[in-house]
């Protein structure tokens, strides 16, 4: 990305309510917007620079919000079924990405990060301005151990640890598979060569996947904390896919900063990630929200939605810091449950905690990528002054009725991402 804009269009928003990621209520005013950035918030009336060109939406009174966050997308996982990636090419499969970024975009999804899959391509075309889509905080490859979540080879093909050729999907950069530390060096290193913000690493099984029960703890101490180092050298961190307490507190003890996921955790180990300070980067996962064509991997996904509500329950309680995703994946059918999904979050939490959360939260998640972090020019999920200029006009007010993120064809009468208007229906 480039510096925030001095100078460029300017884009004036009128008669607004404003929700600005932070508060628990809104405030009525104007809202300026100069380039790429947020240039003034005032709750008496922004005058006209007649020296300037600017364009004035009279909001109606409606709510202005920042745009929203997803923590865990998959993009390219979400835009192609099993057989696109096991049998498209990947322009295909890259190209099924892109689209899937647009139709996120006009969700109000202006931020995500993907947590596998090869997207820093995808990224650079929508950061040029030759394609719309959300900003993108790209993990590229997730890293798995033979035998883990992200090994997606067949049973009857010899591990490349073994000597063996990669898997088709490590051959179009979803998944690396790496035993040992020097090789689970490598795969760190090789995704932020690639330009990976974050580090991806699949701790625990998982239900997609065919050879590791919920109950497996994944990656030695060593191997993790070789990845931790790694990460950490180059000013980001590691996240780390995982379901059980042992995964959970191995992740912990290694210096990992964000859980992924976390359903079958205890109380215990959701109060020892609150004293840690360890982020909880969760899905309000139902049973529908995924569906298997073999019994193993359905029981699996069953007993991790079984965990959503005690999980969320004790995260409150105890104070963990909660960032919010979706984790869809290989069904592109039910890629717009993306916004279904974040209404569903006001289930677990108050409207303005989950608010919160699909704002300024998640953006706090994402600035752990330090120097990494593509965007940290200015601040993500917020309406303030020097801001990025990603915003929001909902029809309605979404402090009192959550459930209008669920439509946003219908809610979401302006989209504005980096300054520019992708949607305008008023």
């Amino acid at each position: 990305m480039t510096a925030p804009s001095k100078a460029g269009h300017r884009l004036l928003f009128r008669n607004v309510r404003i929700f600005d990621g932070v508060a628990a209520t809104v405030v009525s005013g104007d809202v300026l917007i100069d380039g790429e950035t947020i240039a003034g918030v005032s709750q008496s009336p922004i005058g006209d620079d007649p020296s300037r060109e600017t364009t004035v939406i009279d909001g109606g009174n409606r709510v202005l919000m920042p745009g929203m966050s997803d923590a865990h997308v998959h993009l390219v996982g979400n835009a192609n079924s099993y057989m696109d990636m096991v049998m498209g090419s990947e322009a295909h499969i890259a190209l099924n990405g892109l689209a899937e970024a647009k139709n996120m975009l006009h969700r109000g999804f202006t931020t995500v990060r993907d947590m596998a899959g090869d997207t820093s391509s995808i990224k650079s075309v929508i950061d040029r301005g030759l394609f719309e889509g959300p900003r993108i905080y790209p993990s590229q490859a997730a890293i798995s151990q033979t035998s883990g979540h992200g090994d997606f080879g067949f049973v009857y093909e010899c591990p490349t640890a073994l000597g063996g050729k990669q898997s088709r999907a490590e051959e179009i950069g979803f998944m690396r598979v790496a035993d040992g530390p020097e090789r689970v060096l490598a795969a760190v290193r090789e995704q932020l060569k690639k330009g990976a913000s974050q580090i991806k690493m699949m701790v625990g099984g998982g239900a997609a996947s065919m050879y590791d029960p919920l109950y497996t703890v994944q990656f030695t101490d060593p191997e993790l904390r070789a990845a931790v180092n790694a990460a950490t050298d180059y000013g980001t961190y590691v996240a780390t896919h995982v379901y059980n307490v042992t995964g959970i507190r191995r992740a912990i003890d290694a210096g990992v900063k964000s859980i992924e996921h976390g359903h079958l955790a205890d109380e215990a180990t959701i109060a020892l990630m609150a004293e840690k300070d360890i982020w909880l980067s969760m899905q309000p996962f139902a049973l529908g929200d995924h569906h298997y064509p073999d019994p193993s991997r359905a029981e699996k996904d069953r007993e991790i939605c079984t965990g959503t509500d005690d999980v969320y329950s004790w995260a409150r309680k105890h104070g963990v810091k909660t960032a919010w995703g979706t984790d869809l994946l290989l069904e592109p059918q039910i890629a717009p449950r993306q916004s279904e999904m974040a209404a569903r979050l006001g289930d677990h939490y108050s409207n303005v905690d989950a608010l919160r959360m699909l704002t300024s939260g998640n953006a706090e998640l994402f600035r752990l990528a330090g120097e990494r972090d593509p965007y940290r020019q200015a601040p993500l999920g917020v309406i303030s002054e020097g801001a990025w200029a990603d915003v929001l006009l909902v029809d309605g007010n979404p402090l009192e009725d959550l459930d209008l993120l669920a439509d946003p064809g219908k809610s979401l009468r302006v989209i504005v991402k980096n300054g520019q208007v992708v949607k305008d229906t008023l």
